[in-house]
């Protein structure tokens, strides 16, 4: 009987002693237990580069002409409504201050 528990000690020792080799050589992580762990989101690549490779460059970012260019057409469209009488109204004269002034 004794024999048959030391030859199941030896397999034991030997199949862990093997998966650690194994772990080792191949990089894996060794998990006896089972635990859920964060390796396998860890180990995938970032694709943070891939969707920023996606959208094509943007230039309004970047050119002060284009942001002046296009901060000039709002405001001219702006003074457009004003003159029209559609602008934003003034501070404190707006739908909310109507209904509460009711």
């Amino acid at each position: 009987m004794s024999a048959n528990s030391l030859k199941n000690i030896l397999a034991k020792a030997v199949v862990s002693g093997v998966t650690e080799a194994r772990a080792r050589i191949f990089g894996h992580v060794l998990n006896p237990t089972g635990q859920r762990s964060p390796h396998k989101l860890l180990r995938k690549k970032l694709i943070g580069d891939k969707v920023a490779e996606w959208y094509p460059y943007d230039i309004k970012k970047d050119d002060p002409l284009v942001m002046a260019r296009q901060e000039q057409e709002r405001l001219s469209k702006l003074e457009m409504l004003k003159r029209r009488g559609k602008g934003p109204p003034k501070k404190g004269q707006g739908k909310r201050a109507a209904k509460r002034n009711k």
